[in-house]
Formats: C-alpha cells, structure tokens, sequence
C-alpha cells in the first residue's frame, strides 16, 4: 500500500469552545461549528461529552455500533478540512466507553452519532501557509 504523508506550513489561529446540542451528529456538528466560526480548516483540541449511541468505523469499512444510553466519549481527536465547493469535511477519531464500561475506538462515522444532552468541544483554527 502505497500511503502519501502532506507536510504543510502554516499557523494557528483562533481557538472556540463551543456546545453541540443534543440529538445533534457529533462529526456534522464539529463541522457546523467550524462554519459559524469562519474556520476553513481546524483541529480539535478537547472534548467532553456523551452519544446517545456510537458507530465507528472499522479499517475493513464496516461500523462498530455502540449502544447506550449514554456511550461516553473518552477521547477525540481530528481534524477540519474545507473542500475545493468551500464545504467542511471533519475526520474524527476517538475512544469511547458504553454504559458497562467496554471501551471502543476508531474513526467516527458522520451522520451516525447523534449527541446525547451537550456536548463540549475545543477547536484551534489551522491557517495554512500561501504560496
């Protein structure tokens, strides 16, 4: 497998903290929150919150699904990209844990992880370099 690592230049910007609402998907809602903000591109820096229920994704292209109530986000990370359209494309990856304590990870899939009451979440702009 051929695999192609990017090395850009550039500089952080500004930094939001902001709350997704409940029943809200948390990749569609990062995004979200990136296009109110005016970020173009960003990183996510923290998080705490809980799913309702939680799909990850699998290297194979499956989902994992995680049922709750209450599938606590343990850990995220990723990143905001904006597309050539201008639209927002997130990557997140992260661990969770379900209501018996069974941890999870893996990449989180857009559209299939709806908040469970607020979710709390820290986002750095990334300003790329010009060329």
């Amino acid at each position: 497998m051929n695999e192609v690592a990017l090395v850009e230049n550039g500089q952080m910007g500004r930094v939001a903290y902001a709350r997704i609402a409940p029943n809200e998907d948390l990749v569609r809602g990062v995004e979200k929150l990136c296009l109110a903000e005016g970020f173009r591109n960003a990183f996510v820096r923290g998080a705490l919150g809980s799913l309702v229920d939680a799909c990850l994704g699998t290297q194979e292209g499956d989902c994992v699904q995680v049922r709750g109530p209450a599938v606590e986000v343990v850990s995220l990370a990723g990143e905001v990209r904006a597309n050539g359209d201008g639209s927002l494309s997130a990557s997140l990856s992260g661990v969770v844990a379900d209501p018996d304590g069974k941890i999870y990870g893996g990449l989180f899939v857009a559209g299939s992880n709806p908040i469970c009451m607020t979710f709390e979440v820290t986002l750095e702009e990334w300003l790329p370099a010009q060329h």
